[in-house]
């Protein structure tokens, strides 16, 4: 029971099919996010040493502003995406 029959292949691991969905991501989006990043760093470090006024603003610039904006930015390029 145990041998292979000659001819048939094993089946291997299957590779899952890649599909575009229009997301492109480019030298842009990287430093916005890693702006972002930063900006949320130095939020909580302000945070931490007890700022009141400039924590929340580099929080929710980092938070509602760059990350978001990392992730929405496509690149330029000849095709519509679509």
């Amino acid at each position: 029971m145990g041998a292979v029959k000659p001819g048939i292949k094993s089946r291997g691991l299957r590779r899952p099919v890649e599909v575009d969905l229009g997301f492109s991501w480019g030298l842009n989006n990287s430093l916005l996010l890693g702006l972002g990043v930063a900006l949320l760093l130095a939020g909580y470090v302000a945070l931490s040493r007890g700022s009141t006024t400039l924590a929340p603003v580099l929080l929710v610039t980092g938070y509602c502003g760059f990350i978001p904006a990392s992730l929405l930015i496509r690149a330029k390029s000849g095709g519509s995406g679509e």
